[in-house]
């Protein structure tokens, strides 16, 4: 990994050059997209349904878990905490 300065690093970017061999990739973090493990239970019919549901769309069932909370959450209103 080469290390650069950071008003560097964007004068290249800017030019479009490749700087990922300047990167430490394996150290790379999403600032609050980070993965965090939750259990939850689930009735079996429930499980049967959202199985139905992804063999149908084509994902996995927490795919599709995932993505109606994502679209139930974006639908509700933003509060200050």
């Amino acid at each position: 990994m080469n290390e650069l300065k950071a008003e560097e690093f964007e004068e290249r970017f800017d030019r479009g050059e490749d700087v990922t061999s300047t990167l430490d990739l394996q150290a790379a973090r999403r600032p609050g997209l980070e993965h965090r493990r939750v259990n939850v239970d689930f009735p079996s019919w429930m499980v049967e349904a959202l199985d139905r549901e992804a063999r149908r769309l084509g994902i996995t069932r927490q795919s599709v878990i995932k993505m109606w909370i994502a679209d139930r959450l974006e639908q509700r209103p933003s509060s200050a905490a």
